[in-house]
């Protein structure tokens, strides 16, 4: 590992790890979490108004938190239903009625 891989990583609020089952803290700072939030707003409400549906990773229960914020965030806006799903372990569907997660690829 380089330790430029490794600039500006800082620990989780508190020092729990993410595997201690306690609460976990963002690790961003409330306005890089406000920052954050507005970008995958405009950038995931882009891709709903163009496809009716976006997809996005989703790996800590923080990151399906905000996907779920995202989704409100964009009925309250739009008027309209924008439901967040999982589409699989690791990623979550935001889409509009009538365009839901993509089906999972069963065994062949």
């Amino acid at each position: 590992m380089e330790p430029r891989d490794l600039y500006n990583v800082r620990p989780v609020s508190g020092g729990e790890s993410v595997t201690d089952g306690g609460p976990v803290l963002s690790p961003l700072t409330d306005e890089e979490e406000r920052r954050f939030r507005a970008v995958l707003l405009a950038e995931l409400g882009e891709e709903i108004a163009a496809r009716g549906r976006a997809s996005f990773p989703a790996h800590t229960p923080e990151d399906r938190r905000r996907l779920l914020d995202v989704a409100r965030r964009l009925t309250d806006h739009w008027g309209q239903p924008v439901t967040a799903t999982p589409e699989d372990e690791l990623r979550m569907c935001l889409h509009l009625s009538g365009y839901g997660p993509a089906p999972l690829a069963g065994p062949a």
